[in-house]
C-alpha cells in the first residue's frame, strides 16, 4: 500500500514538474496529471536502470528524476494533442 501512496506522490510531482516546464497552459485535469507523472516516474526509472545497470541506489536518483519529467511531459504533449483531434472532428 505504502508503494502506491509512493508512486502517486510521485507521481504528482513530476506530473507537476512536468507541466511546468512546458510553455503555455496545459488544459489537462489533475487525475491526468497525476496519471501521465506516474507513468513518465516509472519509465525514467526504466530506462535510466536500462542505460546505468543499477536497481537500486542510495538516494534521490536525479537523473532518473529528470527522465521522468521528460518523458511525462512528452506524454502530457501527447495526450493534448490525441484529445485536440478528437475535438476537431466533424461528424
Amino acid at each position: 500500500m505504502g508503494t502506491i501512496i509512493g508512486a502517486i506522490i510521485l507521481g504528482a510531482i513530476i506530473g507537476v514538474l512536468a507541466r511546468l516546464v512546458l510553455p503555455g497552459k496545459q488544459n489537462i485535469s489533475i487525475p491526468i496529471t497525476i496519471g501521465l507523472g506516474v507513468v513518465g516516474a516509472f519509465a525514467g526509472s526504466f530506462i535510466f536502470s536500462a542505460i546505468s545497470g543499477k536497481d537500486d541506489t542510495k538516494g534521490i536518483d536525479w537523473i532518473a528524476l529528470i527522465l521522468g519529467v521528460i518523458v511525462a511531459a512528452v506524454l502530457i504533449v501527447g495526450y493534448e494533442r490525441f484529445v485536440a483531434s478528437k475535438g476537431s472532428r466533424r461528424v
